[in-house]
């Protein structure tokens, strides 16, 4: 165990119930989830809600959620941008992993996003990790193959996703910049 790990806090799923405000904890460690999110995080949000929302309206088994607490073991719990989840969710939480993940990348998130968050996401075998990033334009699409990520495409115009059994989305990603 490393000094810094063994001096810092240590936080559960039942410290983060007490919390006011938004947080992830990940690996008992906090993370604040303020400031609110840009006018420009909030407009690639909707609108990439709104064209898998458009996408998935012929699959009855996959939803679209923005944030919502997916607990993942007792101190991880965090809360994608937006998530597809192909089975009901019988908790006030996930408690499985959804298919597919979007984080919208900000200064204060862009390197947990791609560091913690990727590596966390791959361990937990989700199918699609969406990178979106309003200051570039720019959307990265990994899909987990056999052990880990793999960067399949680049700011698609659309982008067939093979989502759930006979379920599969196709996502219109051209207008999301508006």
């Amino acid at each position: 165990m490393s000094i810094a790990a063994k001096y810092r806090p240590y936080y559960t799923y039942e410290d983060y119930c007490q919390w006011e405000g938004r947080w992830e904890l990940i690996e008992g460690m906090p993370y604040a989830m303020c400031p609110a999110p840009v006018p420009a995080h909030q407009s690639v949000s909707s609108l990439l809600t709104f064209e898998f929302v458009k996408a998935l309206k012929k699959c009855k088994t996959c939803s679209a959620f923005q944030p919502l607490d997916w607990k993942i073991t007792e101190d991880t719990i965090v809360q994608p941008d937006l998530l597809i989840v192909c089975d009901k969710i019988k908790k006030k939480f996930l408690d499985f992993p959804p298919v597919l993940v979007v984080e919208i990348l900000s200064s204060s998130t862009a390197s947990k996003d791609r560091g913690e968050k990727m590596e966390l996401y791959q361990s937990q075998q989700v199918k699609y990790y969406l990178i979106a990033d309003p200051q570039f334009k720019k959307l990265e699409i990994y899909e987990y193959k056999e052990t880990q990520y793999e960067l399949v495409s680049v700011s698609p115009k659309t982008y067939v996703f093979e989502l759930h059994h006979n379920c599969s989305a196709n996502v219109n990603l051209s207008d999301i910049w508006d």
